[in-house]
């Protein structure tokens, strides 16, 4: 049998933002079960058009992958416009129909970013995605990571392993 392959996106191209370490840190908590794992950031893409970077990307962490983890920031009560630029540039039938998605808000606020999930959930929708009902909604960041960015409240990762187990039930 197949090892399972995930895909972590960290969901915006912002550079220093405090996404890429959350996404960071469930790679090394995937590291745990036996699955496969690629981590995806956006920082750094050119997604003004359809690019051989961009190409590459779904030929080797879209297209082959059944399962995806979108750590999604908080941008003006929603998701980044990089995520949903992105999506739009590939060829999204091949990249996304018929998978499953498991989503996490960050947000520096209260909600974290509950709304964003909520509307990034329809987007996967239109997708013909799966989208795994436990989305976490990570708020108040900043008060839960250390220097580095990591995740150091024990509930929050509790929680976080949760949410991995189901999905990787699915």
């Amino acid at each position: 049998m197949e090892m399972e392959e995930i895909t972590v996106i960290a969901g915006t191209n912002r550079p220093g933002s405090r996404t890429l370490p959350i996404a960071r840190q469930y790679i090394r908590l995937l590291q745990d079960y036996p699955v496969s794992t690629h981590l995806l950031s956006l920082e750094g893409l050119d997604l003004n058009k359809r690019t051989e970077q961009l190409k590459e990307i779904e030929d080797t962490l879209i297209i082959p992958v059944q399962k995806f983890i979108f750590i999604l920031p908080e941008y003006n009560g929603s998701f980044s416009g990089a995520v949903k630029t992105f999506i739009d540039l590939t060829r999204y039938k091949e990249c996304w129909y018929f998978k499953k998605a498991l989503l996490t808000g960050v947000a520096e606020g209260k909600g974290g970013n509950l709304r964003g999930l909520e509307h990034f959930t329809g987007v996967l929708h239109f997708l013909k995605i799966v989208v795994h009902p436990n989305k976490l909604p990570i708020s108040s960041v900043r008060q839960l990571v250390n220097a580095q960015g990591e995740i150091t409240d024990e509930q929050t990762l509790r929680l976080i392993r949760q949410q991995i187990e189901e999905f990787l039930a699915l």
